[in-house]
């Protein structure tokens, strides 16, 4: 179920974000022709009013189609209501639409996290360190953990519990490189011991692998509307400033960060262990994955909308549209290399993923 819970997030997060196009544009009188969710040949359709409503092979993001785009569309060139004809601030809020429904989306579940789980007051550790995300290749996978295990001590040190404990264990891995490290640590109630040689990386060590600490948040009711108002928006603005600062520094440190990249397999097995989790976790989780999204998606890159900003903002600037054929090019570059980071992302993360396939199992 975990994993249905993950993917059935996703959809509805890639279906949020075409609404927001899709609505965008007919509440201007826009003519729309498609709504599809995926890429390729249609599964599954439903045509309702003109517009062609599809379920797609290739579940990798989806798509409004406009008639502008169809050769064969019986539509006037001249006819007012094609997007290609409407002012330039009715086009840009069609493409800024996508990613402002992502945003207010992420907002939302904050506000019914608030409402529903409650307030945070605090967090019941218990001794040790949780592991999670482990990197395939890396020093901590070579060891022997697994994403769940828990660290309870090093070199016969008790880590004790809460951030404390991540903290202390972050520093005798740094201070460790090529060192190796004897941990005590737990895995579904029984006992391990493992050997962890933490990798140099410039003179510091690093095992690859996120470490949290090892307990659950507590939630107390909130003592209004507008307590639960507040946090929202404390943890919208923590959670877009975290996910920005993200895609800057892989921006500028792309050697040190490409590693770390994941694609949707990834994002899958990550929501499909939230939802086992329940609670907080999944909130957490659909507004940060949605926020992922909004920035993503906003990024001046061929076939995402800020490529399309970007062309829409260069018209204005240019006063006439840029030649048809360059915009062909621009579009159809940001395809290919959409798709074949897509594949590359899914080779990479199936081939780390046991954790995946044994979720499926059960």
């Amino acid at each position: 179920m975990g994993v249905l819970t993950a993917l059935a997030i996703l959809a509805g997060l890639i279906v949020v974000h075409e609404a927001g196009h899709f609505f965008a544009a007919t509440w201007q009188g826009i003519r729309v022709s498609g709504f599809s969710v995926g890429f390729g040949p249609v599964l599954l359709e439903k045509q309702r009013r003109g517009v062609q409503f599809a379920l797609r092979a290739i579940p990798l993001g989806g798509f409004v189609s406009f008639p502008d785009d169809d050769e064969d569309s019986s539509i006037p060139k001249d006819d007012p209501d094609l997007l290609t004809n409407r002012p330039l601030h009715q086009r840009a809020l069609v493409i800024a639409a996508g990613v402002l429904a992502n945003l207010l989306l992420a907002w939302a579940v904050l506000l019914a996290q608030g409402a529903l789980v409650g307030i945070p007051a605090g967090f019941s550790a218990i001794p040790g360190v949780l592991v999670s995300g482990v990197q395939q290749g890396q020093a901590a996978a070579a060891s022997g953990l697994r994403s769940g295990d828990r660290i309870l001590a090093v070199n016969g040190q008790d880590l004790g519990g809460g951030q404390s404990a991540v903290s202390q264990l972050v520093q005798l891995v740094k201070a460790a490189p090529e060192q190796t490290l004897t941990l005590k640590a737990e895995r579904r109630g029984s006992s391990l011991q493992l050997s962890l040689t933490p990798a140099d990386l410039g003179g510091v060590g690093r095992i690859g692998a996120q470490l949290q600490p090892s307990g659950q948040e507590v939630f107390r009711r909130p003592k209004g509307p507008g307590e639960v108002l507040r946090q929202a928006n404390r943890q919208f603005g923590s959670l877009t400033r975290r996910t920005v600062d993200g895609f800057i520094t892989l921006a500028t440190h792309f050697g040190e960060t490409a590693s770390q990249v994941s694609g949707p397999v990834k994002i899958v097995e990550m929501g499909a262990s939230l939802a086992k989790q329940g609670g907080s976790s999944l909130f957490l989780y659909t507004a940060l994955i949605s926020i992922n999204l909004a920035v993503l998606n906003a990024l001046p890159l061929p076939m995402l909308d800020g490529g399309q900003f970007l062309l829409l903002l260069i018209e204005g600037l240019r006063r006439k549209p840029l030649p048809e054929r360059f915009q062909m090019a621009f579009m159809q570059s940001g395809f290919v290399l959409l798709v074949g980071l897509s594949l590359v992302l899914i080779v990479k993360d199936t081939s780390q993923l046991s954790a995946v396939q044994q979720l499926l199992s059960r």
